[in-house]
């Protein structure tokens, strides 16, 4: 079994032989470890950060992303993608993802070309390739974005004990997806279905933080009809259930509900009948 020293070393042997890199940091830690990594193999001078700005990504996932690449001292670009162009990621069937990556590296590699940069890479790692269903991981190597993470073996609990490491503030930043995920397939996408997941999810989490609940994963799932359910931390379930003015505070939806089985990520995977036929 290797150490977290050998893998660290080996997340080294990719990065050190570029001459400069371009991270697509979303602002989770995977591309977080990916762009701090690059920074100790390179130098900040021959890093850049990269985070898209989107109706998909919230907010204050963007400003966290900004302080992150700020406190790296590496520069932080923030192209505007546009993936709500693209037919197929505003369809939104089983393989929405695949539209969105393609978008997201369609901006990216010419952005790093006029910086003179010719690598793209990502942080998707070495359990995101055994999961299976990932689309979007296809679209984005089919471009030419390369994951350092992968290729150095590295999982995603290695991925957060190197973030531990090296103090990284986003060491133990919970998963967060984008918004589209939230939106159940075959359910279009579209800037306002995504600003009412946004504000739903910052109304509910605002409220338990309010009331004393400290809440780690959160997610209001658009099901379609004007239905939401909402998923969190399986421990908070019964409180949330039988607090009635902390449901009211999920607004722009006609009938909410409460998942009782609590988060799960990635749980509207669930929901696809044939889930093979996008992997």
């Amino acid at each position: 079994m290797r150490t977290l020293d050998d893998l660290l070393a080996a997340l080294d042997a990719e990065l050190a032989p570029l001459p400069g890199v371009l991270v697509a940091f979303s602002g989770g830690v995977d591309s977080g470890v990916v762009l701090a990594a690059a920074v100790r193999s390179l130098g900040a001078d021959q890093v850049v950060a990269a985070t898209a700005v989107s109706p998909s990504l919230p907010g204050a996932e963007r400003e966290a992303a900004e302080e992150f690449a700020r406190g790296l001292g590496v520069r932080h670009e923030q192209p505007r993608t546009a993936e709500l162009e693209r037919a197929g990621y505003r369809a939104n069937a089983g393989d929405r993802c695949a539209f969105c990556k393609a978008e997201l590296v369609d901006v990216l590699t010419p952005l790093a070309a006029r910086l003179g940069i010719a690598d793209v890479v990502t942080g998707t790692n070495a359990d995101d390739l055994r999961a299976g269903f990932r689309p979007g991981i296809r679209a984005a190597a089919e471009r030419g974005a390369w994951a350092p993470l992968a290729r150095a073996g590295m999982t995603k609990d290695d991925v957060r004990a190197a973030a531990r490491h090296w103090g990284l503030p986003l060491a133990d930043k919970p998963a967060a997806a984008c918004l589209a995920s939230r939106i159940a397939y075959g359910v279009p996408v579209s800037a306002e279905g995504l600003a009412r997941v946004e504000a739903a999810e910052t109304g509910l989490r605002t409220a338990m933080t309010g009331a004393g609940l400290a809440v780690r994963n959160l997610r209001i799932r658009d099901l379609g009809d004007d239905r939401a359910r909402i998923e969190v931390d399986a421990a908070l379930v019964p409180e949330l259930t039988r607090r009635p003015e902390l449901l009211a505070s999920v607004t722009g939806f006609g009938r909410v509900e409460v998942d009782p089985r609590g988060f799960r990520s990635g749980s509207m995977n669930e929901l696809l009948p044939d889930p093979v036929r996008y992997r």
